[in-house]
């Protein structure tokens, strides 16, 4: 059972009683008004109803004490049980007493139906408080019980998820030590091993200065020699070539004489013939032509050697002319 069907059960309990309150208390008053008015001086007759009020209004006030006292699970003692079966026994005497005058015990059963049900009803809903209290109280304890239950759990998992968390942070701190000595390990090893390699870098260093220097020095000396030798080389060239150069100046001024002697032999042999009878081939008359040419002859007498024309030999005079004055050009283009 839950709080909504305790409370559902608590209000159709408290419907019904009051329902049952409120019917007994309206016949009691329509029963008893006629009996207290038929007993009570004329004058006084409007009090009758007062009676029947009190006494129902002394039965409200214990049901609704006891449900109030029933919900809080207390006890209210002795007076309550009989101020309880007091008003209950004065409602059920003031209901059957007209009757139970008349001798009528039809009447005292019919009218003892609404006073009993009040007292059983009162009674009954009592018995049906203190249940529904103790059940709720059980219900009640039963949830604390479970509240403290979770409660514990969840402090229990609390405590759990702080010691995990404590030894995940210890975990958690011991990873960070061993990863600080190995990296400050790595850091060692690292500077140790930039030592080292400073260390032979410089020696790598100082043996390739050494080995620089010394292949400086070497290739000084070997510069040193070979610019002797290329000196010594280029000495022995020029005596060579400025021999070279004078025998072939030599042999040059050589065959200039020889070819000069020759040519002169040869001009002198073309000037000894004499006038020629007839036409010379024309190589040999041009032979004749340049050889007059250098001798200094003129026109007429070349002509008389070759046996060709003047206007011919002067033609070929003029190309030697041309040749001489060509030659010295030559030179001086070859010059420049």
């Amino acid at each position: 059972m839950n709080g909504v069907q305790v409370r559902s059960a608590e209000r159709a309990l408290s419907a019904g009683t009051w329902l049952i309150v409120a019917g007994a208390m309206l016949y009691s008053i329509l029963t008893v008004t006629p009996l207290m008015s038929a007993h009570t001086p004329k004058p006084w007759a409007w009090t009758a109803p007062i009676l029947p009020l009190v006494v129902d209004a002394a039965v409200v006030i214990v049901v609704r004490l006891d449900s109030v006292l029933a919900r809080l699970g207390g006890h209210g003692g002795r007076w309550p049980i009989v101020l309880r079966w007091m008003t209950g026994a004065m409602t059920l005497a003031l209901n059957i007493a007209d009757s139970a005058l008349r001798k009528d015990l039809v009447g005292v059963a019919v009218h003892a139906v609404a006073p009993l049900l009040l007292i059983v009803t009162a009674e009954t809903g009592l018995a049906y408080r203190r249940a529904i209290t103790r059940a709720v109280t059980a219900l009640e304890d039963k949830r604390q019980a479970e509240r403290e239950r979770r409660e514990k759990a969840g402090r229990e998992r609390e405590e759990a998820a702080r010691r995990e968390r404590c030894e995940e942070r210890e975990h958690a701190a011991a990873l960070a030590r061993e990863q600080r000595d190995h990296e400050a390990r790595l850091t060692r090893e690292q500077a140790e091993r930039e030592e080292r390699q400073r260390r032979e870098e410089r020696e790598q260093s100082a043996t390739r200065e050494r080995a620089e220097r010394e292949a400086r020095e070497r290739a000084e000396q070997q510069r040193e020699q070979e610019r002797n030798e290329r000196e010594q080389r280029e000495r022995q060239a020029a005596e060579r070539v400025e021999r070279e150069r004078r025998e072939r100046a030599a042999a040059q001024a050589r065959e200039q004489r020889e070819r000069q002697e020759r040519a002169e032999r040869e001009r002198a042999e073309l000037l000894a013939a004499g006038p020629a009878d007839e036409k010379q081939p024309e190589e040999i008359a041009r032979q004749t032509v340049a050889a007059a040419f250098h001798a200094g002859l003129v026109v007429r007498s070349a002509a008389e050697l070759c046996g060709w024309s003047t206007g011919w030999v002067s033609t070929r005079y003029q190309e030697l002319r041309d040749q001489q004055a060509a030659a010295p050009r030559a030179l001086e283009g070859v010059g420049s």
